[in-house]
């Protein structure tokens, strides 16, 4: 009989990619003949969910009326086969049953560690299968490779991978302290909704100097002390957010461009406080952003 949706003590903490695996040209298909195979739907950047948990469930349940494209995401612990399912738009949301669909950006925050990981890595995956159809250089249609990891053009010969692009986050703090830090409301969230800076790393740019020039044309200070803290895959639409922590050279250089950012701001720890609580007026940015941990680690005096 087909495996049913797994109920979320059944969906595996972590899933190793197992890459070498790739390379076998029979992977897909032979994996999603196995009835043990578990299969992570996704649709457009929704996953279906049950008690705050992933559902995974089986090729046969799923069925590939709905699938756009197949991949291999990985293995289990136990070495059980895990595959994406890239729906399409209109995929029924009944398609998995008993499951609430939401979005990497709504639920990434509350999922374990490993099950955010996994959805991270299904979600830009997915969106890369959707939108790379055709090859760049010559607009011929593409065969899918690698299970789902890389495309061939037929006419031109090129191969086509994932596009990850960098970005760089600052959590800036004031030049007379670690007690303040400066955030930016941009237009884009209605001005009501603070966060750290953050920017496209240039071509031929290091990402310090992608820092300075990014935080300087958002909020009009210079920088010293530039330090990472760590990185996010972020696939909005396929970054690589690398965060850093920054000191203001002059609290008072600090001016919104007024384009982006409408309005820049300094938060004290009390008011930072209050806005993880939910209260006050300020909205900071969800918790599966690195945006969010780049300020509850100062919120919580991380080094």
């Amino acid at each position: 009989m087909p495996r049913p949706a797994s109920s979320p003590s059944e969906v595996p903490l972590t899933v190793d990619r197992a890459g070498g695996e790739r390379d076998d040209e029979t992977l897909l298909e032979r994996v999603l003949s196995e009835p043990s195979t578990l299969v992570l739907a996704i649709r457009r950047d929704a996953a279906p969910l049950r008690d705050g948990h992933l559902v995974l469930g089986s090729q046969a349940r799923i069925g590939r009326e709905h699938v756009q494209e197949w991949a291999f995401l990985g293995r289990t612990p136990d070495h059980t086969a895990v595959v994406l399912a890239a729906l399409t738009a209109g995929a029924p949301d009944d398609l998995v049953p008993d499951a609430e669909w939401a979005p990497l950006r709504a639920a990434g925050g509350d999922l374990p560690d490993g099950e955010a990981e996994l959805l991270t890595t299904a979600v830009a995956l997915a969106g890369w299968l959707r939108d790379a159809a055709f090859c760049p250089a010559c607009g011929s249609a593409t065969e899918l490779r690698h299970a789902g990891w890389s495309r061939h053009c037929p006419v031109c010969g090129r191969e086509h991978f994932p596009r990850t692009d960098p970005a760089v986050i600052v959590l800036v703090t004031s030049a007379t302290g670690d007690d303040r830090i400066l955030l930016g409301a941009n237009a884009a969230w209605g001005g009501d909704r603070y966060s750290c800076f953050a920017g496209f790393a240039e071509a031929g740019e290091s990402l310090e100097d992608a820092v300075t020039r990014e935080v300087g044309e958002e909020a009009g200070v210079r920088l010293r002390d530039i330090a990472y803290r760590g990185s996010q895959a972020w696939p909005y639409p396929r970054s690589l957010m690398l965060g850093f922590r920054a000191v203001v050279v002059d609290d008072a250089e600090a001016e919104a461009d007024g384009e982006e950012i409408v309005e820049v701001r300094w938060f004290d720890r009390e008011e930072i406080g209050a806005a993880l609580r939910g209260e006050g007026t300020a909205m900071l940015p969800g918790p599966a952003s690195i945006a969010r941990r780049l300020i509850d680690d100062w919120y919580r005096g991380v080094v």
